[in-house]
Order: structure tokens, then sequence, then C-alpha cells
């Protein structure tokens, strides 16, 4: 059905939902990121210990560290489990945290799970020149970075509606 055949109440819903969405900006999200990088720390940090012991943290042994294990734990099991909230939640714990969401950049609906993998994959992309892919968020009208343009994704949160607007008594 195109924009011109949708009912009326169709198209009401859709204004409703951009009047009270905005973009999340690039210290927001630069917020979500931390937050899920101290997480996925939590994790991997003490399964690392649990295999490697503390020779984990002796610069000498970094060849030792190359391994079969070290690779699941440190990028593919971090990977997975960001993938994995993506598409059930639409968010990482951080993004959850600072009310962020994942969306379709062309409908505003849940990205699909082809979208959210090449996402993930975007990042890498993003992130070679210098971040430059992921510091674009601070510039771009629609706060997208290059992982975002390349998968037609965007993050939303809601609007900062409290329940009561800010009013300021001027005394002049």
């Amino acid at each position: 059905m195109t924009n011109h055949d949708e009912p009326p109440q169709a198209i009401l819903q859709d204004v409703n939902r951009e009047q009270t969405l905005e973009y999340a900006g690039f210290w927001i999200r630069v917020v979500a990121s931390l937050i899920d990088s101290i997480l996925i720390v939590l994790v991997t940090l003490p399964l690392l210990l649990w295999i490697y012991g503390v020779e984990y943290f002796d610069p000498e042994q970094t060849g030792f560290m190359a391994g079969t294990a070290y690779f699941l734990i440190s990028w593919v099991l971090p990977a997975i489990a960001v993938i994995v909230f993506w598409i059930y939640k639409s968010a990482t714990p951080g993004k959850m945290l600072v009310s962020a969401r994942i969306v379709d950049a062309r409908t505003g609906e849940r990205a699909s799970t082809g979208q959210l993998i090449g996402r993930y994959f975007g990042y890498f992309v993003s992130g070679i020149p210098f971040l430059l892919g992921l510091i674009w968020v601070a510039f771009d009208r629609r706060k997208q970075g290059w992982h975002d343009k390349l998968a037609g994704t965007v993050v939303v949160r809601e609007k900062n509606r409290g329940p009561e607007p800010v009013r300021f008594d001027r005394q002049v």
C-alpha cells in the first residue's frame, strides 16, 4: 500500500510517532556505547582470565592470546550478544538505559535482521578511517553514522517530555 492509499488513521499515527520521537544524538550514543563496553568487559574479562589466567595481562604473552578462545570470547561473543539484543529489543542495554532504539530509517518500524547484521559489520567500515564514520553522527542531520547509512537505520528516542513543561519566572 502506498502513502496515498493509506487510511487517514495510519497517517495520523505516523505523524504522532514523528512528533514524539527525536534522533538520538552523538553524546547520548557515546554514553550508551560506554555502558555497553563496560558490560561486555564484565562478561568477557572473567572468561578470558578463567581460560588464560593472569598471563592474559603479560605483554610478552601476546602471541599466546591470539588463540581460538580469545577470538571467540573477544570478538564473536560480543557480536552475537549485540546483534541478538538489537533483534529482540531494538537496542543494547546501553541504548535501553538512555531510552534509544534502532529503527528502519525509511519506515520507522523495527529494523530487519539483515539490516541489523549489516549495521554491526558497518561498524568496521565506520571505524577504519580514524573513527570518522562514528563521529559522523555529530554532524549528520538525521544523526546517522556510516553504519546506519549502510544498513538503512536510525537511532531514535522519545523526546524529553516531562510531566510539566519547563517554565521560568522572570523578574524584570
